[in-house]
């Protein structure tokens, strides 16, 4: 288990209702959302789909780190999709996920490299590493040259 040692931000949210109807609102107002069950219709978003923005976000963030202290330049179209499943296993419900990296312009072994070292360093992948499923797809310029390596199972 990691314990911090300075906790330098602390995220607050208060939820109502969960997933069925619920809301969900942080303390500061920034965000505030309705919760709906994943693949109902309405208006709502569900937790699969706040986990993929905010481990997709904390991953860009971690290549950008990556990329600066290597002094890599980082095309302006570098993206993430991320992909988080929700299913069943052993009588109870589970979690895997994707992050379809995009770094167009860049070398695929640079690429992978910048996506290897961002794992160890995002709190998502690292939070996350042996406890679900999750692959890392790398895009360099077309989607011919992705590579599919899987790094937490």
């Amino acid at each position: 288990m990691t314990k911090l040692e300075k906790v330098l931000y602390t995220a607050k949210a208060h939820t109502t209702g969960g997933r069925d109807g619920g809301a969900s609102r942080t303390d500061d107002g920034r965000l505030q959302v309705t919760l709906s069950q994943p693949g109902t219709p309405g208006n709502g978003t569900n937790p699969e789909q706040l986990f993929a923005a905010g481990w997709s976000a904390c991953f860009l963030s971690a290549i950008k780190l990556i990329a600066g202290k290597r002094k890599i330049a980082l095309p302006a179209e570098v993206a993430i999709d991320a992909e988080v499943d929700l299913g069943t296993t052993h009588g109870g419900f589970g979690l895997a996920a994707r992050l379809n990296v995009s770094l167009p312009g860049i070398d695929q072994e640079t690429a992978q490299s910048l996506v290897e070292a961002a794992s160890h360093v995002c709190p998502y992948s690292l939070a996350t590493s042996g406890n679900i499923e999750a692959k890392y797809n790398v895009v360099t310029s077309q989607a011919s040259d992705r590579v599919t390596e899987t790094k937490h199972a």
